[in-house]
């Protein structure tokens, strides 16, 4: 069969690379076509638009306009010319809707794998979502219930980031093989997790070397995105002697005392590599205004969302350096604190599922697909 798949960022191009890897144990004969990124076009198939292109968010979704716009059209034109047997969009909420209601239209069986975020805000998603899914794929359990009082079935079979922390495992470094490949000294680590767009990273990464501004005893390392420039990270650490890792991010994260992690899929990832952490978000000022009051949630980490309790303290917005710093030594200082913080991942880690979540996913899709 034939699979068109569309990611719009990092964590998108991983859970994608994940299912085209369980699909094509399920259906020998598959053939892929996707927007994506590397990850994904590890998978084979053919790439026809890497995320980075595409990758806005806010404000910068308006500067960007006749970029994305154009980017739909190439893509609505792509999946017309070449007539999937299925189009599977992974969450990216603003293009994919767009895309999805194409689908609808041109009478294209329509996935949605890792539902939109519409328990967070904007709830009138959910009527958009009904109009051209044909199924809805999920991977926090919370969210079967909530889709269910909105009419939707959808099928949850666990979080596929068990599955790439699972074989991670499999070849992490350990400390001494982690520091000597990269250049780094033996102090332990700080790891700074700053995201995967450049908007994030140039919010951020300052707001956290800030904070560990003279903490010596420890090294500061930056996760590097492999989708963003060097130059970015170079002209924001201009002068200092933090060291930026490429393509590491597990290894790094899982060689840290603490971490410090922008808000998003990599708290999480955190969390089942079971490394202390603050979590951090700040984006522009007319976004946050305009943004924060249609946000109906406790917490906004996805730590926190999973257990419905404050499991990691998370920091929004403002006077972000001085409270990074008072968490990060709390974490260091506080063993009793320190501990909870790991007890409460071993749960988080338990409610997400046994490892070959991709399968049990890609197994589900086939069989919808095959059954008709």
């Amino acid at each position: 069969m034939k699979y068109y798949l569309i990611a719009g960022e990092a964590s998108g191009d991983l859970h994608g690379s994940n299912l085209m890897k369980s699909l094509k144990k399920a259906d020998p004969l598959a053939e892929f076509r996707f927007m994506g990124g590397d990850l994904m076009h590890e998978q084979g198939g053919i790439l026809v638009k890497h995320f980075r292109e595409m990758a806005h968010m806010g404000l910068d979704v308006i500067l960007h306009i006749r970029t994305i716009l154009k980017s739909m059209r190439f893509c609505k034109n792509d999946i017309a010319a070449w007539k999937p047997d299925v189009l599977i969009l992974i969450d990216y909420w603003g293009f994919n809707s767009r895309i999805g209601l194409f689908a609808k239209s041109s009478s294209i069986k329509t996935f949605f794998y890792i539902a939109p975020k519409v328990w967070a805000w904007n709830e009138s998603r959910v009527k958009t979502l009904k109009q051209f899914i044909d199924k809805l794929f999920v991977i926090f359990p919370f969210e079967v219930g909530y889709f269910k009082k909105h009419e939707i079935e959808a099928e949850y079979f666990g979080n596929p980031l068990n599955d790439s922390i699972h074989e991670f495992l499999k070849i992490k470094e350990d400390f001494e093989t982690f520091t000597e490949k990269n250049g780094l000294s033996k102090k332990p680590i700080i790891a700074l997790v700053a995201g995967s767009r450049k908007s994030e990273i140039t919010r951020l990464l300052p707001e956290m070397m800030k904070a560990m501004k003279d903490k010596n005893e420890f090294q500061l390392v930056v996760a590097g995105a492999p989708s963003i420039n060097k130059s970015v990270y170079e002209e924001i650490l201009k002068s200092s002697d933090i060291k930026v890792v490429y393509g590491q991010t597990y290894n790094l994260i899982s060689n840290a005392t603490v971490a410090i992690v922008t808000s998003g899929t990599a708290t999480l990832e955190t969390a089942l590599l079971k490394t202390p952490q603050v979590v951090v978000f700040k984006t522009g000022l007319l976004t946050y205004a305009v943004g924060r009051p249609l946000v109906k949630l406790k917490y906004f980490s996805l730590v926190n969302l999973i257990l419905n309790k404050q499991v990691v303290l998370e920091l929004l917005q403002f006077d972000l350096a001085r409270r990074i710093r008072l968490e990060v030594d709390k974490i260091l200082s506080d063993a009793v604190y320190r501990n909870q913080m790991l007890a409460d991942y071993d749960i988080i880690d338990q409610m997400l599922g046994e490892h070959g979540v991709s399968d049990r996913f890609a197994n589900k899709m086939v069989e919808l697909l095959t059954k008709n």
